[in-house]
């Protein structure tokens, strides 16, 4: 775990792909246990809030408040969408434009832990919407092995790399959206129909984010350079 920067009231992380949030099962560390563990050692407040999560296969930034109060200040921020957040992500086939919005309505079905796009009048329904920049495109004839073994797709004949930008934080919202465009993420067993058998990395890290901090009121950034093998490929 690499903690990028602490304080009395946060903390923000790099998270690796593969380590849950938070869990229950018995016997796994998680984010949250791995931080309480780690302020204990130095003696310190063990409280640990999770303001937004990353779902278990993905890497990247996390920010997590050290109290209550600095919980509530966060959680508005990210109700007003004053925080921002990007991620790289790697899709299957390239898009006709450089850059582009994507808007849909989502359900989320707590039973599969799975998201879906609906029409608007789904009730339930919630409304996603992100940007997106392509940032590079790869043949597989390039020879990258790596990527060129994780799909079984000859229909596409590339995969992408993207900067996405989020104007809301809704459930796989990504790994939907992508899906449902056409272009599902490498890697992603549950949304993308070409993935072999077996464990894969998911072709997605949260790489940018920046909020207020919820003392002092100054505006706070940061960013990380994917560490998985995958994106290794394409940087």
């Amino acid at each position: 775990m690499e903690i990028i920067y602490e304080d009395r009231e946060i903390v923000v992380c790099h998270k690796e792909p593969g380590v849950p949030v938070q869990t229950k099962a018995v016997g796994q560390q998680d984010m949250v246990s791995r931080l309480k563990n780690y302020f204990a050692d130095k003696g310190g407040n063990t409280e640990i809030f999770v303001i937004r999560r990353l779902d278990q296969p993905v890497e990247g930034i996390m920010v997590f408040a050290r109290s209550s109060q600095a919980a509530a200040v966060l959680n508005r921020q990210v109700q007003e969408r004053s925080v921002e957040k990007s991620y790289f992500a790697i899709i299957e086939g390239e898009f006709e434009k450089p850059t582009g919005i994507l808007e849909n309505y989502l359900l989320r079905d707590g039973k599969s832990n799975t998201s879906k796009v609906v029409s608007k009048e789904t009730k339930g329904a919630k409304l996603a919407r992100l940007s997106y920049e392509v940032k590079k495109v790869i043949t597989k004839s390039e020879g990258l092995s790596l990527i060129s073994g994780m799909w079984r797709d000859d229909e596409n004949e590339a995969v992408s790399l993207l900067h996405v930008y989020l104007d809301t934080g809704r459930h796989h919202q990504i790994r939907v959206q992508m899906a449902h465009a056409g272009h599902p993420l490498v890697g992603d067993k549950k949304y993308n129909k070409n993935c072999p058998k077996g464990y894969l990395p998911i072709g997605l890290c949260s790489v940018k984010t920046s909020f207020f901090h919820p003392r002092t009121g100054e505006r706070m950034e940061f960013a990380v350079k994917p560490k998985g093998a995958l994106f290794a490929k394409l940087l």
